[in-house]
Protein backbone atom coordinates (compact mmCIF):
# COMPACT_ATOMS: atom_id res chain seq x y z
CA UNK A 1 0.00 0.00 0.00
CA UNK A 2 1.28 3.33 -0.89
CA UNK A 3 0.16 6.15 1.57
CA UNK A 4 0.90 9.71 1.14
CA UNK A 5 3.28 11.74 3.70
CA UNK A 6 2.41 15.14 3.80
CA UNK A 7 5.23 17.34 5.40
CA UNK A 8 3.60 20.78 6.60
CA UNK A 9 6.11 24.15 8.42
CA UNK A 10 4.48 26.64 9.59
CA UNK A 11 6.89 30.02 11.29
CA UNK A 12 4.72 32.16 13.81
CA UNK A 13 5.54 35.55 13.81
CA UNK A 14 7.41 35.71 16.96
CA UNK A 15 5.05 37.39 19.18
CA UNK A 16 2.56 34.72 17.96
CA UNK A 17 4.31 31.93 18.79
CA UNK A 18 2.17 30.82 21.93
CA UNK A 19 -0.81 31.15 19.89
CA UNK A 20 -0.20 29.62 16.89
CA UNK A 21 1.10 26.45 19.21
CA UNK A 22 -1.96 26.57 21.28
CA UNK A 23 -3.81 26.29 17.86
CA UNK A 24 -1.60 23.86 16.30
CA UNK A 25 -1.95 21.49 19.44
CA UNK A 26 -6.00 21.92 19.11
CA UNK A 27 -5.59 19.64 15.92
CA UNK A 28 -3.81 16.66 17.08
CA UNK A 29 -6.86 14.96 18.36
CA UNK A 30 -9.28 15.25 16.42
CA UNK A 31 -7.45 14.92 13.37
CA UNK A 32 -5.78 11.33 14.71
CA UNK A 33 -9.39 10.17 14.98
CA UNK A 34 -9.83 11.03 10.64
CA UNK A 35 -10.80 8.45 8.54
CA UNK A 36 -7.09 7.77 6.66
CA UNK A 37 -4.99 9.55 9.35
CA UNK A 38 -2.32 6.84 10.18
CA UNK A 39 0.13 9.79 11.67
CA UNK A 40 0.27 13.27 12.54
CA UNK A 41 2.83 14.18 14.76
CA UNK A 42 3.24 18.01 15.89
CA UNK A 43 7.40 18.78 16.40
CA UNK A 44 8.88 21.89 17.95
CA UNK A 45 12.30 23.66 16.41
CA UNK A 46 14.59 23.92 19.75
CA UNK A 47 16.53 26.17 17.86
CA UNK A 48 13.64 28.74 16.54
CA UNK A 49 10.64 27.62 19.11
CA UNK A 50 8.04 29.82 16.21
CA UNK A 51 9.01 26.77 13.54
CA UNK A 52 6.61 24.06 13.54
CA UNK A 53 6.38 20.64 12.04
CA UNK A 54 3.85 18.72 11.12
CA UNK A 55 4.69 15.16 9.99
CA UNK A 56 1.78 13.19 8.80
CA UNK A 57 0.84 9.93 7.06
CA UNK A 58 -2.31 9.32 5.20
CA UNK A 59 -3.81 6.22 3.77
CA UNK A 60 -4.96 8.09 0.47
CA UNK A 61 -4.47 11.67 -1.08
CA UNK A 62 -8.79 11.49 -0.61
CA UNK A 63 -8.75 11.28 2.34
CA UNK A 64 -6.20 13.65 3.37
CA UNK A 65 -8.20 15.92 1.17
CA UNK A 66 -11.18 15.05 2.96
CA UNK A 67 -9.09 16.46 6.26
CA UNK A 68 -8.26 19.89 5.09
CA UNK A 69 -11.62 20.51 4.11
CA UNK A 70 -12.68 19.65 7.78
CA UNK A 71 -13.98 22.66 9.73
CA UNK A 72 -11.29 22.37 12.82
CA UNK A 73 -9.25 23.44 10.19
CA UNK A 74 -11.11 26.03 9.15
CA UNK A 75 -10.87 27.38 12.61
CA UNK A 76 -7.45 26.62 12.90
CA UNK A 77 -7.05 29.13 10.06
CA UNK A 78 -9.15 32.02 11.32
CA UNK A 79 -7.71 31.67 15.21
CA UNK A 80 -4.09 32.22 13.64
CA UNK A 81 -5.02 34.52 10.55
CA UNK A 82 -2.09 37.29 10.89
CA UNK A 83 -0.16 35.09 13.29
CA UNK A 84 1.79 33.08 10.59
CA UNK A 85 4.97 34.19 8.87
CA UNK A 86 4.88 31.18 6.75
CA UNK A 87 3.60 28.10 5.50
CA UNK A 88 4.87 25.29 2.96
CA UNK A 89 3.70 21.72 2.48
CA UNK A 90 5.13 19.33 0.72
CA UNK A 91 2.89 15.94 -0.29
CA UNK A 92 5.74 12.82 -0.28
CA UNK A 93 5.95 9.20 -0.96
CA UNK A 94 7.83 7.08 0.81
CA UNK A 95 10.85 5.13 -1.30
CA UNK A 96 12.26 3.15 0.85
Amino acid sequence: MTTLTIVANITANNDKIELVKAELLKLIDITRAEQGCLQYDLHQDNENPGHFTFYESWISRELWQAHMANQHLADYMAATEGAVAEFTLSEMTKIA
